[in-house]
């Protein structure tokens, strides 16, 4: 048996089960090396979609970098057994400074990057994050930073844009109707969430503010308010509008969905509002689908 130097990393490594590596036959040179992902016959079938999802990605969200979870796919034709993954990430490298700007401008150019490098008709990105932004309290006005969850998706193929959507989820209060109805002395709140993913009329002017009108109307429909910094008197104005604006989530859905289908740009949406009950085990929920 071989004496090894265990003073040395590799003899180490070899009294660990480290074994030298085999001299191979295959090629070492790209050139030579066998395409399989380009290989030409029938395979059967078409793929809608095919790529790589579960990124994570530095994004640029507003005046802050964030972090973005990413989905990128191409269509893939019949003849063809598979798309070359490594060509998803680097359209999506071609936008990055220091962290990629998630808007739809951004992601339309990676999306046409990638269609071109791979010879594909159809190509998609999804992507999320977290928006941070500076929010003052209600009466002292001292800034805090918030957040709100942001998602971007597009979709295109040779004649243009077939997906457009923008997506915000954001945490509000509520306080229950009927609780202050039949109490003595108040009434049980709670955080509510509000999730929203909305079809973009593909030919719509976007607001450059298109976040803080979504957010706004999300969280002025509700009970009231979060707030990241809150004084005492801030404190009694928010639970005071609380009690004021008494919200079931049937209300508040119905409420969001008057103002956010009255914007222009807006086709149509998927809405969901959701409590977590605290006089209970179980959430509380309303969700709609709305189209003009």
């Amino acid at each position: 048996m071989e004496e090894l130097d265990l003073t040395t990393r590799e003899g180490r490594f070899k009294h660990f089960g480290s074994v030298d590596p085999v001299k191979g036959t295959k090629p070492t040179d790209k050139a030579e090396m066998a395409d399989l992902q380009n290989s030409k016959k029938d395979f059967l079938f078409s793929v809608e979609s095919v790529g790589i999802n579960n990124l994570s990605y530095p994004v640029v969200i507003g005046d802050y970098q964030s972090v973005g979870n990413f989905e990128l796919a191409t269509s893939l034709r019949r003849d063809e057994k598979g798309v070359n993954m490594s060509r998803l990430l680097e359209a999506l490298e071609t936008e990055n400074n220091n962290g990629v700007t998630l808007d739809f401008e951004t992601l339309e150019q990676v999306l046409l990057v990638l269609r071109n490098r791979m010879r594909q008709d159809d190509a998609e990105v999804t992507a999320d994050g977290k928006w941070y932004f500076s929010k003052p309290s209600p009466g002292t006005n001292l800034h805090g930073i918030a957040h709100a969850d942001v998602k971007y998706s597009l979709a295109l193929n040779e004649s243009g844009l077939t997906r457009k959507q923008f997506g915000m989820t954001a945490m509000v209060t509520t306080l229950c109707p009927c609780s202050k109805e039949i109490s003595e002395y108040g009434a049980h709140n709670q955080r509510g969430y509000v999730k929203i993913m909305i079809d973009v009329e593909p030919e719509a002017e976007l607001p450059e503010n298109h976040k803080e009108i979504i957010y706004e109307l999300l969280e002025i429909n509700a009970s009231s308010q979060l707030y990241p910094i809150l004084k005492r008197t801030d404190e009694k104005m928010v639970t005071e509008r609380a009690y004021e604006n008494p919200r079931f989530v049937e209300d508040l859905i119905r409420l969001i969905a008057y103002d956010i289908a009255d914007l222009d740009w807006v086709r149509g949406f998927e809405l969901e509002c959701r409590n977590e009950e605290s006089i209970h085990q179980h959430d509380a929920f309303s969700r709609m689908t709305y189209n003009k």
